[in-house]
Order: C-alpha cells, then sequence, then structure tokens
C-alpha cells in the first residue's frame, strides 16, 4: 500500500503541471473567505444550469506554450450544452442519494485520496514529493482527510472523483463529459484578470508552493460563480480545479502510440489510460504551471482524483 500511495503523490505532482521556479518564503497559507461576487443566477430554459454552446471553427493548441499545446490546428466544432459551472458538491451528493454510488476513493483498494499540503523547510519544498500527501479517508465527503467534511462547502466543486466517478455522474444526467475540443472552444479569450485588472479566474497569487496571499478572494477552492462569467454565460473555465474531459493525452496534438491505444504521458509511463484535463486550478501561478489559460491541458491518469480535480458535463443534441 506504501508503494501504491508514493506512485499516487508521483502522478499528481505531475498533474499540477511544469515546475517553473520557486522563490524562498515561509510556508503559509491565507484561509479562503466568502466574497459577495458568488451570486451564481443559474440557467433556465429547455436544459437549466446549462449554456448552449454555437459551433463554429477555431485554432485549438498553442506553438508558443509548453510543447503539449501543440501543435496549433484549425478545429471544427458542432454546438452543444455545456454545464455553467463545474458539478458542485450539492449536485454530486443528489447523485449519490440518488444511487448510492461510492467513488474510487471510497473503495476498499484505494481508502483515500491526494491532498495539498505542502511541508518541510524551504529547501523541502523544493521537491514535488512534498507539496502532496496521500490522505486516508479523504474523498468528495472528507476532502481533507478523515473526520473532515463538506459543512459550507456545497457550492464549492466536487473534487477527489476520478474519471469513471465524473462520467457515472453525468451518465446519470443523460450527458456526458466534454471532449477537448470542446472545452478549448467553450473556453475562449478566457484569462485569470481582466482588462481593468480585476480577477477573473481563481488562481494561486504569491510564491508557490510556499506563500499564497489569496489576493482574488480565496486560497483553496472557491464556490462556483464567483467570477465573472464568459461572454457565453460560462463560468469558471479556467481555474479553480481542473477539469475531465474524454481525450486521451498525448504529449503533442499529432502525436499517438499504438501501444497506449488510451493515451499516454512520459512523466506517467505506467499508466494505461491517461485523459486530457483542461482550464487549470487553484494552483496554478505566474512562477509555477501558468496553466490557466484555454490551451493548456495535462495528462492524467483516469484513475486518480485529487483535492484539484473536479468536472462539468455536456449534451450533444
Amino acid at each position: 500500500m506504501q508503494k501504491h500511495h508514493l506512485a499516487l503523490a508521483l502522478i499528481v505532482a505531475a498533474a499540477a503541471g511544469g515546475f517553473l521556479g520557486w522563490s524562498r518564503r515561509e510556508a503559509a497559507v491565507t484561509p479562503a473567505h466568502a466574497s459577495p461576487r458568488c451570486q451564481l443566477s443559474a440557467t433556465a430554459g429547455e436544459h437549466p444550469g446549462m449554456v448552449w454552446v454555437p459551433g463554429g471553427r477555431f485554432t485549438m493548441g498553442s506553438d508558443a506554450g509548453f510543447p503539449e499545446e501543440g501543435p496549433a490546428v484549425a478545429t471544427q466544432v458542432t454546438g452543444f450544452w455545456m454545464d455553467q459551472t463545474e458539478v458542485t458538491n450539492a449536485q454530486f451528493a443528489e447523485f449519490v442519494a440518488a444511487t448510492g454510488y461510492r467513488t474510487l476513493a471510497e473503495s476498499a483498494a484505494i481508502g483515500g485520496s491526494a491532498v495539498f499540503r505542502p511541508h518541510g523547510d524551504a529547501a523541502a519544498m523544493r521537491a514535488f514529493v512534498n507539496w502532496w500527501q496521500f490522505m486516508p479517508g479523504a474523498n468528495w465527503r472528507q476532502p481533507d482527510g478523515a473526520r473532515t467534511s463538506l459543512h459550507g462547502m456545497e457550492n464549492h466543486p466536487v473534487v477527489h472523483v476520478a474519471y469513471e466517478d465524473a462520467l457515472a455522474y453525468a451518465k446519470w444526467k443523460g450527458r456526458t463529459l466534454p471532449t477537448e475540443e470542446q472545452f478549448e472552444f467553450a473556453a475562449g479569450s478566457s484569462a485569470r484578470r481582466n482588462a481593468a485588472g480585476a480577477w477573473t479566474a481563481n488562481t494561486w497569487q504569491g510564491s508557490f508552493p510556499a506563500l499564497n496571499t489569496a489576493a482574488d478572494g480565496f486560497a483553496g477552492t472557491a464556490p462556483v460563480g464567483c467570477f465573472e462569467a464568459s461572454k457565453l454565460g460560462l463560468y469558471d473555465l479556467i481555474g479553480n480545479v481542473w477539469e475531465w474531459t474524454t481525450s486521451f493525452y498525448y504529449p503533442r496534438h499529432d502525436s499517438t502510440r499504438a501501444d497506449h491505444p488510451q493515451g499516454f504521458d512520459p512523466a506517467q509511463p505506467e499508466e494505461a489510460a491517461v485523459a486530457v484535463l483542461k482550464g487549470g486550478s487553484y494552483l496554478c501561478s505566474p512562477d509555477y504551471c501558468m496553466r490557466y489559460r484555454p490551451e493548456a491541458r495535462i495528462g492524467q491518469s483516469r484513475g486518480l482524483g485529487t483535492s484539484h480535480i473536479g468536472f462539468r458535463t455536456v449534451l450533444n443534441p
């Protein structure tokens, strides 16, 4: 079991994104606090809580970012419905109450999940293995480990959900998860700050991983809808939590491997099924992963959820 937990920690660290720099600061995290901005009004109509994303042609990826974001390719997407926000703890609880579903992190085989908890002195925090801890009992109900709860976090995005957990919820709703193309197209030109300099996404401010100033109002996850919506009326398509897609991950848009038909990530070569995560999370900062951009992407083992991975669903007409 100890070896299994170490493997989980290594996969989680890889999923957090490329390490670009580190500044020497003492470890400190400002607690998240409530914000008057969190006044989401869910859409009504044909599919309540969902937004229609018109189809169109766009350039997916980038040749100017991280290597895995290229090559930039012209891509066509047909119209689809997308959840206005990430799936919340309250919404996932409804699914569990109706079906009796148990997540992978709650299973006897796993019995916990990985929680972001950097520890050690300044030298120790240079190593990504000291950023995450496998917490026995951590799961969507107990996000920080055994004896913690969701009290006051009902409208936060559900986390500690593996791919199969997210897909099970989507199927219960009669939907599926977005493809990488759909997610990136819907995200459009989303950015962490707007032209006026206001925060428009929940990301990390300060020196990663030692200090989060929470200048945007949140040190961890934020309730959905706390930042301004996109032009389409969608929230948190960058920042807050990484989101599952149905697309298999390969290190380039134009690469596949016959020996890994369900995706391949050099950072986790033993994983047989690797999916694309999109959107970045509250852990993305300018001096670290910088993946709070629509074209950013990382690979994640389908069998692992963490404290910074969630999802939303889509409905294809």
